[in-house]
């Protein structure tokens, strides 16, 4: 029967199996393509919004301090006359109206960049006025600098330029190097590199407001001690900076006892502020900053890997076996070959984590050292008044780079002093940075050494000395041996049940998760008491169907339990092959399966230069995209977590399956209410009704 009602449901069902269709799509998309990205266009999208988020405030606390003190002294003479202890000069009134013109541009450019953050002002507008605004305070300040040089000089008296002076120059820098990248950002955007938008987690996203809540705290104690001690109150801003610093370096210290008082709450708030900094630059710096690194370099080796097999003439174990007769020749099935190649992806992710360690220490210890050298160089320079050596310069950035702060070497001058509040506000977050790069490595290496010598003599272990030195050994010749065969035995069963292990250390998932976890537990009953129902009526098509549909939520349920561990899970090779049975694919069947591409197109390449194998493999007309462990399509080669991934597109098969599940009993309801009408006869208006009804029952099941 040809109903003409049937054309719109059939035509809105069509269109949303299309619309499915292209979102997987462009989610496979995204994540096969997420390691290939150029680490710059990630500098520029995230890591240099977030430089201006952090440094953007800083240079506005140095403006204040370029305004709250005149820039000139006269040097008094006789025995012991310093620039530190002069005659103050008052500016004129034009340097300090262009310079709190600065300060509010520059105040206006962090507004407008932090509503950004949080998504309170578009893209499009925030970011030429933070750009310009930093501009246009940065030229001021290097125009004032200049004249203050060069036009206001005193003739005929000593004269010297206070720390306030310093502050403008280093405010000065600060905004033209953030302007510059963020001018680099705004043209990723607009070449499209990335979406005009800061996708930042919720620690990077804060990370300027506690930057602003630091810097405002150390001001606010600076005014508080220039009341209390009556000392200058830049003197002031030095001393805040080097106690909530713990350098503790004693050229300043409180004398009275309301100083002494208000240290107590002031330091342990302005250390818990700093952590929380310290913090948020760590989540950026060792987060998302070794994701990237990591991803690149486990494609330099997955390519390095690729290309030494087609040397020695074993790429025949990537190429897919299509026969019994190709499988008898290699040795191997396909589900073999297939886990062959899921162990040698293992190997390239551990050789990579632990380069990527190493990397990772490297460049936090060398930008630490560029700043223990080039410390020693300002304050040499700065305190030459003091005749201090360069070794002597050395020796005060180390015991004020480690918090140590001896006090026998101390800066005097009007430059140095701002040099060391900048500097150390560099330094410190970076040693903390080397501190945790050398856990992952130059400590963990130590502490296994210790444990293991200690199994060898007074401390021994669990295993016996002579296990110890065969795993020794075997770990040794495996490594330098040729490439292992897989030995252990294929399943074809799910291996046990996945995830029910009991952690010791569990502290439970989160209230979000939970209640994810009951929602699922109640569809997996109904699933399991529908195929039950279905096996006492002798349906065995919808038995099936319900306990697969029991399958994928009970796995769904478990795979949410990994998501909060740490390290992240990791799934065995056994293990992916239950996920991928569940969500269609089998490891046995070759029709998924491709031959690794060597060289692979990032989104930034031309297509022409796409790799042949990829271009063979990329058929908008077939149903399944092929893939293989070792290419860029493969689950272990994006930078999301494995619990993550399988979850996602576990949820993706179970919605389909739900769907359908529903438009079939919407099919069998509206059969059967044509079936109805059909014997009875009923007039047109009452069947037409009838069939909408039925209808809006079937869209409320689908919703529910």
């Amino acid at each position: 029967m040809n109903d003409p009602g049937l054309d719109e449901p059939i035509q809105k069902q069509s269109k949303n199996v299309e619309q499915e269709r292209k979102d997987e799509e462009e989610f496979q998309k995204e994540d096969e393509q997420a390691f290939l990205d150029p680490s710059r266009w990630w500098f520029a999208s995230t890591a240099f919004p977030l430089l201006a988020g952090t440094f953007g405030p800083m240079a506005s606390a140095f403006s204040v301090c370029a305004l709250v003190e005149n820039w000139r002294v006269i040097v008094p003479h006789g025995p012991g006359g310093n620039e530190a202890h002069g005659y103050n000069v008052k500016d004129p009134g034009w340097l300090i109206a262009i310079n709190t013109i600065s300060l509010v541009l520059a105040l206006i450019a962090n507004v407008a960049l932090l509503l950004n953050m949080a998504r309170r002002l578009s893209f499009a507008i925030a970011q030429p006025i933070t750009i310009v605004g930093w501009f246009i305070s940065s030229v001021l300040l290097i125009a004032l600098v200049v004249t203050a040089t060069y036009s206001l000089k005193l003739p005929g008296q000593d004269r010297a330029l206070t720390q306030a002076f310093y502050y403008a120059i280093l405010a000065a820098g600060i905004y033209f190097v953030i302007a510059s990248l963020m001018c680099v950002t705004v043209y990723g955007a607009y070449k499209e590199h990335y979406p005009q938008e800061f996708k930042l987690t919720m620690s990077q996203r804060t990370l300027m407001l506690q930057t602003i809540s630091f810097m405002v705290y150390m001001l606010a104690g600076a005014a508080v001690y220039y009341k209390v001690e009556g000392w200058q109150f830049l003197d002031c801003v030095y001393f805040t900076n080097y106690t909530l610093l713990t350098v503790g370096i004693g050229d300043y210290a409180p004398q009275t006892h309301t100083g002494r008082a208000l240290l107590f709450p002031y330091a342990i708030g302005g250390i818990v502020i700093l952590g929380l900094v310290v913090g948020s630059i760590r989540s950026l710096v060792l987060e998302r900053g070794k994701k990237k690194l990591g991803s690149r370099i486990i494609e330099k080796k997955r390519e390095q890997l690729l290309k030494k097999m087609h040397k020695k003439g074993q790429h025949h174990k990537l190429t897919p076996i299509t026969s019994d007769e190709k499988a008898d020749e290699l040795g191997m099935s396909e589900r073999e070959r297939r886990k062959f190649e899921f162990e040698m992806m293992r190997q390239i992710q551990d050789h990579a984590n632990q380069r990527q360690k190493w990397n990772a220490l490297f460049i936090s210890g060398s930008a630490w050292l560029i700043l223990w050298l080039v410390g020693g160089v300002v304050f040499w320079k700065a305190e030459h008044a003091q005749e201090w050596s360069y070794f002597g310069s050395l020796y005060f950035a180390y015991t004020s780079l480690l918090t140590i702060g001896y006090g026998d070497y101390k800066n005097f001058s009007n430059a140095g002093k701002p040099a060391f509040v900048f500097w150390s506000l560099l330094a410190v977050p970076t040693l903390t940075i080397v501190i945790s790069n050398m856990g992952d490595t130059v400590v963990k290496a130590i502490r296994d050494l210790t444990d293991y010598l200690g199994e060898f003599t007074v401390l021994p272990g669990e295993n016996p000395t002579r296990q110890r030195a065969k795993q020794l050994v075997r770990s040794v010749t495996s490594r330098f041996g040729k490439d292992n065969e897989p030995r252990e035995t294929i399943m074809d069963e799910p291996p046990g049940l996945i995830g029910e292990k009991e952690e010791e250390d569990s502290q439970g998932p989160h209230r979000r998760i939970m209640a994810t976890d009951h929602l699922a537990s109640e569809v997996e009953n109904e699933e399991l008491q529908a195929a039950g129902e279905a096996q006492k009526r002798g349906d065995e098509v919808s038995r099936d169907a319900h306990e697969y549909h029991y399958q994928l939520v009970r796995e769904f349920r478990n795979v949410m339990k990994h998501l909060d561990e740490t390290p992240p899970r990791r799934y065995t090779y056994e293990e992916w092959a239950w996920f991928l049975k569940l969500m269609g694919e089998d490891e046995n069947n070759q029709s998924s399966h491709r031959k690794p591409p060597i060289n692979v197109r990032s989104s930034g390449q031309k297509k022409e230069e796409l790799d042949m194998q990829q271009a063979t493999t990329d058929d908008k007309e077939q149903e399944k995209r092929q893939w293989s462990w070792l290419g860029n399509r493969s689950p272990l080669m994006g930078e999301v977590d494995e619990p993550e991934w399988v979850l996602e597109r576990l949820s993706i098969t179970l919605e389909k399956e739900l769907k359908k599940r529903h438009e079939e009993e919407r099919q069998r309801r509206r059969r059967d209410t044509e079936s109805n009408t059909a014997k009875k006869v009923p007039s047109s208006s009452g069947s037409s009704k009838t069939l909408e009804q039925q209808e809006r029952n079937g869209e409320a099941s689908v919703s529910k």
